[in-house]
């Protein structure tokens, strides 16, 4: 039996869930299940957790996470952060901060 590790991908952290549609949870675990049909998924809320093979990068879920919010069209409001706490290890997809200048 190969070893397993779980990656959570949280979505609820710093008030994305406003802008951030429950749709767009469901098409992500979609789109990850059909990219990497050898990862389990499952929804605990906001929470997306991943089962994943032990050889598999965390790497390559932050860049699923990233093409998933380029098709799209959310690149520009939201980014995916990686995080490690005691008992989790995953990204927290936030909402990107945009600073207006205005010279005059």
């Amino acid at each position: 039996m190969s070893e397993t590790k779980t990656i959570t991908i949280s979505i609820k952290a710093s008030g994305t869930t406003s802008k951030w549609k429950d749709e767009y949870t469901n098409d992500l675990m979609r789109s990850i299940s059909e990219m990497l049909p050898q990862v389990d998924i499952n929804r605990k809320g906001n929470d997306l957790e991943l089962t994943t093979p032990l050889h598999l990068s965390n790497r390559t879920i932050k860049l699923r996470i990233k093409k998933f919010l380029h098709q799209k069209g959310l690149k520009d409001k939201f980014r995916p952060i990686s995080y490690k706490t005691d008992d989790k290890v995953g990204y927290m997809v936030l909402e990107k901060k945009i600073i207006e200048l205005s010279y005059y």
